[in-house]
């Protein structure tokens, strides 16, 4: 009895000197299935479980993540500590207040993410980019389009074009062909006098576009089969495009950078490893590279494309060069007001 004592006492000792790894902490994370799934559970969870000591537990649930996050919160009892965001549950979450805001001091307290990764309440983890693309071999001799204006210009670059049939993958390429600076889209879209100024440059172009595009694989087809010799597209697109022997190329000025985040949930019972999490899904370049390899949208990891050949690096949409000159899409302000200016946008069509 007394061994069975001195032997539990001992036990009793060790496990209080047993760091946080053999603690059975877990840290429950919600995102994607499928793929993202598949690469999560091989890359970043056995990453964050030995930074951490901490176990994960991965929940599919990005179809109704809102919702599950809603009626956790009304019940006061909540299951995620980190969550996967996407860019038009973003706009949701802050609107309702289910997320939580990121502290960045405890992230990145040397600064080392840019300002287009870091939202109030998200961290950028994958992005992608709708882009204007070109078919060279369409192009006057010697000339190159390097901008929506240019887009816009039939004169000097003839021949048929194609746009989103959606307005928040529209409108603001308007306003930069019309000469809105990157940085006033959405104050100069949010006006009346704005949305006027952005249809009637639409005005200008109509009738030099045959089909205005529903899906990524119909607007690269467009190109494929010349039926369009330049046309807005993502970026993921374009190089299979280029594989097949088409002469494309993105004109990454003024493009639309589409981001979707990870984020933490209101009342996350543990929010400071959740910023651990953040951490490890958005800063170590390492990890990053595994990423991409598998899906070509990628996020602000420091270093991200000293990992990657020159080539591949200036494909990605957040390469510097690349992300420099385009904009953040602005999904709180098409959360918004996409409703009315669909309505008149399809009006506009019909026209």
């Amino acid at each position: 009895m007394t061994y069975y004592r001195m032997a539990l006492g001992a036990a009793t000792v060790l496990a209080l000197a047993i760091p946080a790894k053999a603690q059975d902490k877990t840290l429950t994370i919600a995102g994607s299935g499928g793929v993202v799934k598949e690469i999560t559970e091989k890359v970043f969870l056995p990453a964050y479980e030995e930074a951490t000591g901490w176990k994960t537990n991965f929940v599919a649930a990005e179809s109704n993540i809102m919702l599950e996050v809603r009626t956790m919160l009304a019940s006061g009892k909540m299951l995620y500590d980190a969550m996967e965001v996407s860019a038009s549950n973003y706009p949701i979450g802050v609107k309702d207040g289910l997320l939580a805001k990121i502290d960045y001091d405890l992230l990145d307290p040397n600064g080392e993410l840019p300002e287009k990764a870091k939202k109030e309440f998200g961290v950028v983890a994958a992005a992608y980019s709708t882009v204007l693309v070109q078919r060279l071999d369409k192009n006057p001799e010697g000339r190159k389009i390097e901008s929506w204006a240019d887009f816009w210009d039939v004169e000097t670059f003839p021949g048929p074009r194609s746009l989103n049939r959606q307005p928040q993958y529209t409108l603001e390429f308007a306003l930069l062909a019309d000469g809105v600076a990157t940085d006033d889209l959405y104050d100069v879209l949010g006006t009346e006098e704005g949305l006027d100024r952005a249809f009637a440059k639409l005005d200008e172009i109509k009738d030099h576009i045959p089909v205005w595009w529903t899906s990524g694989a119909q607007s690269v087809q467009l190109l494929s089969d010349g039926e369009v010799f330049y046309s807005s597209t993502y970026n993921g697109r374009v190089t299979k495009l280029q594989e097949s022997g088409i002469p494309a190329e993105i004109v990454w000025n003024g493009g639309a950078l589409h981001t979707s985040y990870v984020g933490i949930p209101k009342t996350a019972p543990n929010y400071e490893a959740a910023h651990d999490w953040i951490r490890i899904r958005t800063m170590r370049p390492d990890l990053e590279i595994e990423y991409v390899k598998q899906l070509p949208y990628p996020n602000f990891a420091p270093g991200l494309f000293d990992q990657m050949s020159e080539d591949m690096a200036r494909n990605m949409p957040t390469y510097p060069e690349n992300a420099e000159v385009q904009f953040v899409a602005n999904d709180e302000f098409w959360a918004a007001n996409i409703d009315h200016i669909r309505e008149r946008f399809d009006e506009w069509l019909l026209e």
